[in-house]
């Protein structure tokens, strides 16, 4: 599990970044990634990456200003005319159906592929037996949500030395136990999956905000996640410019990151006035002398999802 940044500027883009998006990449775990957000710009940046829209899987908005979903309706037309034919389905806020139906009617763009628009109000949006994502409303503008994307547990790694005290040999009774079965041997003890099988495999939890001024419904989703991405758009210099305009400062973010016990975060959305990485240094330091394990948003870098073992 990755993430890859394919924007990373506020409002508008710049000669150095891009507007809003980002892609959590898990090709081990489910052969395909999501995309978060969809700013203008946002396929000539999956044309600069090794991503393929025919892997794209689900995409998530987080709200509807338009440097977070004004690259929807080309991205889709290009999924399809590269030949993507792999369902999709979409998760915005109330008014996303309406916006992508409208530019996909006006403009006669054809999908040839089954899109499926998921409107939502937050709660739980999405689940199935590996992954569940959850959402909470911010503090922004206009409505504005965050995901909490959890991976589930997964069983421990057998014991193969431990198997072959009990003679068994590779093969299907390998798979009942990691999926969780006992199993009868032959002179009548019964073998269960706690025998053989170590310690589960504790899922990842990656929170990704969107646009929001410090608010309460930060905390449940950043609650000791793996990765938290959170909004940095000022200094903390400027910190009555972000409340006004319903934003965040780097300080902020690394308040938020800390209170949650989240074990990394990353910084992103940055003011325009920040022009370049020597620019965003002073951001990072600020964040960093609150919670050290703080990073940058770099775009096009990838951004390992590291497991934490409490």
């Amino acid at each position: 599990m990755e993430l890859e940044f394919l924007g990373t500027n506020a409002g508008v883009p710049s000669l150095q970044r891009n507007v809003t998006s980002m892609a959590l990449r898990m090709y081990e775990e489910r052969r395909s990634f999501w995309m978060f957000d969809c700013g203008e710009g946002t396929q000539h940046q999956i044309l600069r990456s090794s991503l393929k829209l025919s892997k794209l899987e689900k995409i998530f908005i987080t709200h509807l200003h338009g440097d977070h979903i004004f690259g929807l309706p080309g991205l889709l037309s290009s999924r399809s005319n590269q030949g993507g034919t792999t369902p999709l389905q979409l998760y915005g806020p109330p008014g996303i159906k309406k916006y992508i139906d409208t530019s996909l009617t006006l403009s006669q763009s054809r999908i040839e592929f089954e899109l499926e628009v998921n409107e939502h109000t937050g709660g739980v949006i999405f689940e199935d037996g590996e992954v569940r994502v959850e959402s909470r409303l911010l503090e922004h503008r206009i409505d504005s949500y965050g995901y909490r994307i959890m991976e589930k547990d997964k069983p421990g790694s057998l014991d193969l030395k431990r198997m072959a005290e009990y003679g068994l040999k590779p093969g299907p009774i390998y798979g009942r136990l990691k999926r969780g079965e006992s199993i009868d041997l032959e002179d009548g003890r019964v073998l269960t999956p706690a025998d053989v099988l170590g310690a589960p495999k504790k899922g990842r939890v990656v929170t990704i905000l969107g646009d929001t001024r410090p608010c309460a419904n930060v905390l449940p989703l950043a609650e000791q996640a793996d990765l938290l991405v959170h909004e940095a758009t000022f200094l903390h210099e400027l910190h009555e410019t972000a409340h006004n305009y319903h934003h965040s400062t780097a300080l902020q973010a690394a308040e938020a990151a800390r209170d949650a016990g989240a074990k990394e975060l990353i910084i992103t959305h940055f003011s325009s006035r920040y022009k370049d990485m020597e620019h965003l240094q002073p951001l990072l330091a600020e964040a960093r002398s609150l919670f050290p394990k703080t990073l940058l948003a770099e775009e096009l870098v990838l951004f390992p999802v590291t497991r934490h073992e409490d």
